[in-house]
């Protein structure tokens, strides 16, 4: 299953989500976790009711779980769940690798039913289109 963290040091779940710099994004199991992908937003990230500032966030989170977050508007929150993400919201700015040292155990025992809805999401498509392109 894959992570994402809303961060401005790509250390620390630190970030507002219309305003983080950074995405960082991590694969997760109960075996462990590995360093996927990070996504950097220049531009002008302050609140300025531009909507649209999300659309490439939402882009680069799309096949993430969860989202990691220090803050997240309304608006936002309701677009990353519509597309079957789910926010989590931390209160002061936390390290993302602690985080993840505690969901792989979380994985390891009996998730709560949040997360294992978010990771029957991640197991959904059966397909396995590296395989199907490599025939071709």
């Amino acid at each position: 299953m894959k992570i994402a963290f809303a961060t401005q040091d790509k250390q620390r779940v630190d970030a507002h989500f219309g305003w983080a710099k950074n995405i960082v994004v991590y694969q997760i199991d109960g075996q462990g976790y590995s360093f996927v992908e990070n996504f950097e937003f220049g531009d002008k990230l302050e609140e300025d009711g531009d909507e649209d500032k999300l659309a490439p966030k939402l882009e680069a989170i799309k096949d993430c779980a969860i989202v990691y977050v220090a803050a997240i508007g309304g608006s936002a929150a309701a677009r990353v769940v519509a597309v079957k993400i789910h926010p989590i919201k931390v209160n002061e700015p936390e390290v993302i690798l602690d985080i993840l040292d505690k969901l792989q155990v979380v994985l390891q025992g009996t998730p709560p039913p949040w997360l294992r809805k978010a990771l029957a999401k991640d197991s959904a498509p059966s397909f396995d289109f590296d395989e199907e392109v490599s025939h071709g």
